[in-house]
């Protein structure tokens, strides 16, 4: 599944179809962290409306998306842009996380651990 033509979307949220999208490419991901992104993205739309999408770019950084539809007279854009900062600060070690997780699995990185 991908978007913009280089960002591969993980997941998404639609208010308008009221449906929630999983791509299949990351199904190894364990249960709890595919229930964490899906209360994550509906429980943003549910509050914000709109659709979000998190894609993750070329280089393995995740992006949250957000965008309307052009006749929503009430989507609140800052609103929108208020709840995905809060969103990456609470989630802030899960995010970095799923970074970690596409650069080795799918960018094919050498991770080394930080040495303690």
């Amino acid at each position: 599944m991908e978007a913009n033509g280089t960002n591969t979307v993980l997941c998404g949220s639609n208010s308008y179809e009221r449906k929630y999208y999983f791509n299949e490419a990351f199904d190894s991901l364990p249960e709890q962290v595919k229930r964490q992104l899906q209360v994550m993205c509906v429980w943003f739309t549910e509050e914000c409306g709109g659709i979000l999408t998190l894609e993750f770019t070329e280089e393995g950084v995740l992006e949250f998306k957000h965008t309307t539809s052009e006749y929503d007279g009430y989507y609140d854009e800052i609103g929108a842009d208020l709840k995905i900062k809060q969103l990456r600060r609470e989630g802030q070690e899960f995010l970095e996380a799923l970074e970690l997780y596409y650069r080795v699995f799918f960018l094919g990185e050498d991770v080394e651990e930080p040495k303690a």
